[in-house]
């Protein structure tokens, strides 16, 4: 079986499945409560400044049960237990974040964690206020662009670092005031990096690069953005508004000398009135994107990728009617994707989506009940492409629903149990119905199905949480989690070999008499022909970690722990017994903690871990060890008067410069030997908060 585990860096307290055990609110959570039932988790403070990476994947990556699909350290998207792509759904302080990253591995997610200030991830019964492409689960990265609560006086933030494996220079600041009926948000970001150092000499036929270096060819990556907001607050709620511009370019590490360079502007606008009587208050939320990146081959434009949207949400929370209370919602969702170019492997589309949820939690004395339901409107147009003759037209309407329910069940003050089931259904994207055409990051000439069906998913999750304490109730330090789930798909969708080949004009049976990859007829590149399929599917695994207090003692400020955590999943496709691709592969890890107590914390903290890679059930790639060591040091100032908090860190990845490749990268697969994971790196950095 396949298992998975990782190591956090933060400072304080690691991030973890969040139960009754803990107090830390999640807002995409249906209640926005600090109770659980479903298994969510948390990314904040020092331990994602230490955490952050260039991409969203990397960033979480190592969460238990999240891995990563690594297209180099720019383009790379979470894995959850398994599920990737359009089963994720990643969002922008609760609202849709839109791109065109689960079309291709090697388009970026259009979100930088440097500006985030909390990074959410929920499963289970929550996730279906968010839609079918929330199956696998929903990522939240919150950046208070938008400020939700009062600000009294100057408030924000500065971060900068630099690092070694890739010569990265990455700095942000955020600017904040108000005087609590007025609120203001400003944020700045930048990321430069050249291309990034691995253990092994590699080959490069990009021009600005050397031919033999032990560097990845053409990861050098420069991003940039920024943000303004405001809110005007009143007795009964508040109404803001927020504008954001992101723009990034990066190399294709799968190919030397193609390049991409994206811009995603983003309007928002969120309002919150409470009211009287039974309903405890009513939230909008409306969002338009404008997404675009263009591929360069050698400096010379291709394939030009649009994506333009809105969506629109509203939710009405109620108090409690006897033991339950909840929240009813309606949203509206409309994109138009579009793609011009040699590498247009998917036609113009046009997407719309509406839906009716409903979530319901009862708190007794002994617990939670939990439950839910969502029925949604999709309809999937192809307009083809004026350009590309061979895409077909038409549309496609589907109706998914989804229903949830789950327990907690309070043992005692030390052990907790969950359980979820959920029945999620998912309407495929227009890309695995109209796909046609050669799509170069992957190798492959892809074809989609018109007549696929919907998505179906049965979701089962088990959790057990237990939390020390002592004779007067108080807590120990020590704490452990495990949680098991079983997902059974009917129609699982899946891009599979069909064992035919194609020519990149789609001729089918290309003839290559001499050998050089081209069609002896046409010229055309030859390339496998992978087809969008459906069959039945099961993933199923676990997910254990705990915290052990090594040393606490009421004469000194420091604790000394050992964190410690694993994770498993493993999947089959249920008609011919095979191995779903791409599933990582056991972790096992541990990490010794030495760090300063208390929120008012000062002085110097410590983290030294070990993470343990096995070797994948499909051979692709070997295990791997990663030793990781953290040093801080936090101290407290007043600047004009105000307060202000000093992180100074030192962070030492991949310490051995060991070589290793991601076993859920495709490149892993396609690419065998042509991107490793970045070898030795040092970072140095300074976050200073006021």
């Amino acid at each position: 079986m396949a298992w998975a585990i990782a190591s956090t860096f933060a400072v304080s307290s690691p991030v973890r499945a969040q139960s009754a055990l803990e107090d830390v609110n999640i807002t995409a959570s249906p209640l926005r409560s600090n109770e659980f039932v479903s298994p969510s988790s948390q990314l904040s403070g020092a331990g994602l400044v230490l955490r952050s990476r260039s991409s969203l994947g990397e960033t979480l990556s190592g969460e238990p049960g999240v891995s990563s699909t690594y297209f180099g350290p720019q383009a790379s998207r979470p894995i959850i237990r398994g599920q990737d792509g359009d089963r994720i759904r990643i969002l922008s302080n609760s609202g849709a974040s839109l791109d065109v990253s689960g079309l291709s591995y090697d388009h970026a997610v259009a979100t930088d964690p440097l500006i985030a200030e909390r990074i959410e991830l929920l499963r289970g019964p929550g996730t279906l206020l968010y839609g079918g492409n929330a199956i696998g689960g929903v990522v939240n990265v919150i950046d208070g662009r938008i400020p939700r609560e009062a600000i009294q006086g100057v408030q924000g933030r500065t971060d900068l670092s630099i690092a070694s494996g890739d010569r990265g220079r990455n700095g942000a600041a955020v600017f904040e005031a108000g005087n609590g009926r007025y609120a203001f948000h400003a944020d700045i970001h930048a990321r430069q990096s050249s291309d990034v150092s691995v253990p092994v000499a590699l080959p490069c036929l990009n021009p600005r690069s050397p031919a033999i270096a032990y560097r990845i060819c053409n990861s050098a990556a420069s991003s940039q953005g920024g943000a303004l907001g405001g809110t005007v607050f009143f007795d009964r709620g508040y109404m803001g508004a927020s504008v954001s511009e992101y723009r990034s370019s990066y190399g294709s590490v799968a190919e030397d000398e193609v390049s991409l360079e994206m811009r995603s502007q983003r309007w928002s606008l969120e309002g919150l009135m409470r009211l009287g009587g039974l309903w405890r208050d009513i939230k909008l939320q409306a969002n338009h994107s404008d997404y675009r990146h263009t591929e360069f081959d050698a400096g010379e434009p291709g394939t030009l990728f649009t994506n333009r949207g809105f969506d629109i949400r509203l939710e009405a929370r109620h108090h409690k009617w006897g033991a339950f209370e909840g929240v009813v919602g309606l949203q509206w969702d409309q994109s138009r994707f579009g793609a011009q170019g040699s590498e247009a492997f998917a036609p113009n589309a046009r997407t719309r989506q509406s839906a009716l949820f409903v979530y319901e939690e009862a708190n007794y004395r002994w617990g939670k009940l939990s439950m839910g339901g969502r029925i949604e409107q999709v309809g999937v147009s192809s307009e083809g492409n004026p350009a590309v003759p061979r895409f077909v037209t038409g549309t496609r309407d589907f109706n998914p629903a989804s229903l949830a329910l789950g327990a907690l069940l309070r043992l005692d003050a030390r052990w907790q149990f969950t359980s979820n089931l959920t029945w999620n259904q998912r309407a495929p994207k227009d890309y695995e119905l109209f796909a046609n055409g050669p799509h170069l990051a992957t190798a492959a000439y892809e074809v989609g199905d018109a007549s696929l069906g919907k998505e179906r998913a049965v979701n089962l999750d088990l959790g057990l949480a237990w939390r020390g304490r002592d004779g007067d109730g108080k807590s120990t330090g020590h704490r452990a989690s495990a949680n098991v789930f079983l997902s059974r798909f009917q129609n699982y969708l899946a891009l599979e070999a069909t064992g035919r080949q194609r020519g990149s004009d789609g001729g089918l049976h290309p003839v290559d008499a001499n050998g050089d990859g081209h069609d002896d007829v046409t010229g055309a590149a030859i390339l496998p022909e992978y087809a969008y399929r459906q069959h039945g599917a099961r993933l199923w695994g676990m997910e254990l970690q705990g915290n052990w207090r090594l040393l606490r003692s009421s004469h000194q400020p420091q604790t000394l722990d050992l964190q410690w955590r694993a994770d498993l999943v493993r999947g089959i496709n249920t008609v011919t017994q095979a191995s779903l691709p791409r599933l990582s592969p056991l972790r096992l890890g541990a990490t010794l903690v030495w760090a300063a107590r208390g929120e008012q914390a000062q002085g110097w903290g410590a983290r030294f871990g070990l993470d343990h890679y096995a070797r994948p059930a499909d051979g692709l790639s070997q295990a791997y060890t990663f030793a990781h060591l953290n040093l801080t040091y936090q101290h407290r100032s007043n600047m004009g008067g105000q307060p202000a908090r000093w992180l100074w860190y030192a962070r030492l990845d991949n310490m051995t410069d060991r070589l290793a490749f991601s076993a859920t990268s495709i490149l892993t697969q396609t690419l065998p030997g042509r991107v490793p994971l970045p070898g030795r790196t040092l970072r140095l950095g300074l976050q200073l908060m006021f």
